[in-house]
């Protein structure tokens, strides 16, 4: 397994907060940081500026990406304290090294796997640090095997939101991506939803085009980072053109029932990590 401190520091780049280890009970869960994750790139597209959340309290949606999460910037950059929310997690009870999987060196060439009876595309080039999300769901495991009841494998980067399928339908380039998430409605299969939601991907090398990039502090190097996850296919909607997915979050949804929405469609079981 990468060094935890590593993987920490991954979650801190998806989720804009500072993590940090603790031998208590973890603030967060694996579902926990999807959702965040999720959330905060559908409200950023929503126009909000902030987002409650449940034990966090009130998340800034202001973009981290040029703040030291774990030293003190300069004087005349310091950001103020609210802006990044400190989140202690335990690695023992957060991670599960039993199903870590190394896809580094792997490459799969035609080789076909299913998760769900549709292909699943390995993360081949990445190291899975497996999360621990087994028994903790009602209804069991099942949607996280191999067999019928399982559901099929999307992956999270840090920007996936309406713009993807705007980008991939139209093939603009990426600097021309739309600011809102409802321009995404022409990207649909359906007429009857209007492009509002989390977007999500079943292609890795899609992931990796919006993924979070950040250098640790432990080694000094450059990682990539997205998040595994597994889509219930009955909340799932397909868009157009292969490789986009969104979980649609109907106009006049509450935080509570967006949250709720997320959670019931989204479930993460992957931190996936690449060295450049």
């Amino acid at each position: 397994m990468p060094d935890p401190q590593l993987c920490l520091e991954a979650l801190s780049a998806l989720s804009g907060c500072r993590v940090e280890p603790t031998g208590g009970a973890s603030q967060l869960s694996p579902q926990d940081f999807i959702n965040i994750v999720a959330l905060k790139e559908f409200y950023k597209q929503e126009g909000l500026k902030e987002l409650e959340y449940p034990s966090l309290g009130t998340l800034s949606l202001q973009d981290m990406d040029d703040l030291d999460m774990y030293s003190s910037p300069p004087a005349l950059t310091e950001a103020p304290s609210h802006l990044i929310t400190t989140v202690k997690i335990n690695p023992q009870d957060f991670f599960h090294p039993q199903y870590n999987y190394d896809f580094s060196k792997i490459k799969d060439g035609d080789a076909t796997f299913l998760r769900g009876n549709e292909q699943y595309v390995r993360p081949c080039g990445w190291n899975r640090v497996a999360l621990r999300v087994t028994q903790r769901y009602d209804g069991g495991d099942g949607w996280l095997g191999t067999g019928k009841d399982a559901w099929p494998v999307s992956y999270h980067g840090h920007n996936m939101d309406g713009s993807l399928g705007i980008i991939l339908t139209r093939g603009d380039a990426p600097e021309d991506e739309p600011q809102f998430l409802d321009v995404a409605a022409a990207s649909l299969t359906t007429g009857e939803t209007q492009g509002r939601g989390v977007y999500s991907t079943p292609d890795i090398k899609v992931a990796q085009k919006y993924c979070k990039k950040f250098k640790s502090k432990v080694d000094g190097k450059t990682y990539e980072v997205v998040l595994q996850n597994r889509i219930n296919p009955e909340k799932r909607k397909k868009c157009q053109r292969d490789g986009v997915w969104l979980v649609y979050v109907p106009k006049g949804c509450n935080d509570v029932q967006t949250r709720a929405i997320v959670q019931e469609s989204i479930r993460p079981y992957g931190l996936l990590l690449k060295q450049l």
